[in-house]
């Protein structure tokens, strides 16, 4: 984007800069643009916990808007501003009404606004539904190849909810190299765990699928679990379910009660993000009153600072950083740019001049 101020002459006189541009990129073009990228996205992704560890980034905390006659629905806000070759500020919106659901919609909404560095102008609106499970699943791909580095890589995954983030996170998992002897499933709604494993055999999936009746049986028979629900709060609080050490992606933060996380090792993305807003982490510093059962983040094992262990059962419980969005979504943009498939408002900005 072009900025608005303008460099003045030898003589001093200001020269007329061009109008900033704004574009807006629709679903189509953002998945388009992301379509078999996996390996990409994940190294992307890597890069920017690396600049946000590095200190490089601004990542505020989120802002939830919840509703008194609405408890279940929130819209969140996500300001972050990220340094490195990307150089770029911006902000999601992104609600979630579960509700959808049962309207036949998808249960999450988002949109990503860009901002330029320089001039702080917005020049892009993308959708941001698929940005945000897009990060999510590549998050979640980059902390099990991490994870699984000082053990016998997982065999077995299991999948403890069955909608659009359990998708994208295979997806990724399969896109980085994974295979699996044997895929486990288990979701309260027996539609969405038939709906998953229609997905499984569309894509071709090697591993036998199986689907569990019980949330027991699916996390002892797998050696990498993945939480991907919508649960509000803990319903996972046996940590014997456990014995087996396995690693877990808990991704959607409020399954697991606080004694199966002080059973465990555990690693977040961001200490002071994800321990707030009731998540199974901040249950646990309430009860303990502490943060000692904390073992790190991902970008302390992924700079060697902290290795985890071999022997105990690792979870990991991302909170899931603005950072992540802009990453990607500047990513979008520019390969769309690249094809010269923008999509520009003309004089979206109006009053530029500022006597008129």
């Amino acid at each position: 984007m072009t900025p608005v101020t303008s460099p003045a002459d030898r003589g001093g006189r200001a020269h007329p800069a061009p109008a900033p541009t704004f574009a807006v990129l629709g679903g189509a073009q953002v998945q388009q643009a992301l379509d078999g990228s996996e390996k990409k996205i994940v190294e992307l992704v890597e890069a920017t916990y690396r600049l946000h560890g590095a200190g490089d980034s601004v990542n505020p905390p989120s802002y939830f808007l919840r509703f008194p006659d609405r408890p279940a629905d929130r819209i969140i806000a996500l300001p972050a501003s990220i340094g490195g070759p990307a150089r770029v500020d911006g902000l999601k919106w992104i609600s979630s009404f579960p509700g959808n659901i049962t309207a036949g919609l998808p249960r999450a909404s988002a949109v990503l606004i860009l901002n330029d560095h320089d001039t702080g102008y917005p020049f892009a609106c993308l959708e941001s539904s698929i940005i945000s499970a897009t990060r999510t699943a590549a998050s979640a791909a980059l902390a099990a190849d991490w994870l699984t580095r000082t053990r016998p890589r997982p065999s077995r995954v299991g999948f403890f909810g069955t909608g659009l983030i359990a998708r994208y996170i295979h997806t990724f998992l399969a896109g980085t190299g994974w295979t699996f002897d044997t895929i486990g499933l288990h979701d309260l709604s027996a539609d969405s765990a038939a709906g998953f494993r229609g997905y499984l055999e569309q894509a071709g999936t090697a591993g036998e699928v199986t689907v569990h009746d019980s949330a027991e049986e699916l996390i002892r028979s797998s050696d990498l679990v993945v939480f991907a629900t919508v649960a509000g709060e803990p319903h996972v609080s046996d940590p014997a379910w456990f014995g087996h050490h396995p690693v877990v992606l808990h991704v959607s933060l409020r399954d697991l009660a606080p004694e199966v996380l002080l059973a465990s090792a555990n690693f977040v993305d961001d200490v002071e993000h994800c321990l707030k807003a009731n998540t199974s982490p901040h249950l646990a510093e309430q009860l303990t009153g502490s943060r000692d059962f904390l073992d790190g983040t991902l970008y302390d094992v992924m700079t060697g600072r902290t290795d985890p262990p071999s022997d105990r059962t690792v979870i990991f419980s991302p909170f899931g950083l603005g950072v992540l969005d802009l990453a990607v979504g500047k990513y979008v943009y520019d390969e769309v740019a690249r094809t010269g498939h923008l999509r520009l408002i003309d004089d979206f900005f109006h009053e530029l001049r500022r006597y008129g």
